[in-house]
């Protein structure tokens, strides 16, 4: 479903280029959940936006069901944010945000659709009318989810879409991620720095750091602490909370 092949992103110009992403290439297979991990910086979200078509200035392929992602596909390929305070306009009701896509493409039975991707996300008709500020931070995620699937895609990219809400309301988002991809067959790319969410939600993941894929690994892996790679066994440390003793001990990999 998606293909990626050498990969290349920079910022800037001169002096003041950033290579965010270094000759990244990776493949998901149709209904596959796959993630991408690593700490900030690292070039994973900039990897999912060339992939949303969101920037379209990158070398390299990057093709999703043999269509390039520079030809941006909206019907095949939605993407939730990661701040669900930032992604929903704040003067427009959930029933504009989630009727807007449809109208652009044409497709009607509006009422109906809007009804049912509420009902999917566990949102009922009360909330159909209310603004983002009237929602909490899950609920407002609730709303970005079923916006995503307004249009039936075939692929959902998710950039770290639990890290901003309270640790209670995470697991109830990851769990209604996972239905809804069991449901509707989608193929996921979930970027997360949060190895635990990435084991839960995915079949296989690659590690990123310094825009370069380091190691690719199953999940299975992944739980019983065997990666390959130096840098992936101190991502490993580091994601089961601070300590001084350990922090002292990380070093940087170039």
């Amino acid at each position: 479903m998606i293909s990626v092949g050498d990969l290349t992103i920079s910022f800037g110009a001169g002096s003041r280029s950033v290579h965010a992403v270094r000759g990244v290439s990776f493949s998901v297979g149709d209904g596959e959940s796959f993630g991408i991990v690593g700490e900030s910086g690292s070039g994973k979200s900039t990897v999912l936006r060339a992939l949303a078509g969101l920037n379209k200035d990158w070398q390299g392929t990057a093709t999703i069901g043999d269509v390039s992602a520079k030809v941006h596909q909206p019907r095949d390929v939605q993407m939730v944010f990661q701040d669900p305070y930032a992604s929903l306009h704040p003067r427009h009701t959930v029933d504009r945000t989630l009727s807007e896509p449809l109208e652009i493409h044409g497709i009607g039975d509006v009422n109906s659709r809007v009804e049912r991707a509420l009902a999917d996300v566990g949102l009922g008709a009360a909330f159909r009318f209310r603004y983002p500020n009237q929602l909490s931070g899950g609920q407002r995620q609730r709303v970005a989810i079923a916006r995503a699937l307004m249009l039936e895609p075939r692929v959902l990219l998710l950039d770290e879409p639990t890290s901003a809400l309270d640790v209670s309301v995470q697991a109830e988002i990851l769990n209604l991620l996972r239905r809804l991809r069991a449901e509707r067959q989608l193929t996921m790319i979930l970027v997360s720095h949060n190895l635990a969410v990435v084991a839960h939600m995915c079949d296989r993941l690659a590690v990123m750091n310094r825009g370069l894929i380091v190691e690719e690994m199953d999940v299975a892996t992944l739980r019983r602490s065997e990666p390959r790679e130096a840098y992936t066994r101190q991502l490993l440390v580091a994601s089961k909370g601070y300590d001084r003793a350990v922090a002292a001990q990380m070093v940087t990999f170039d």
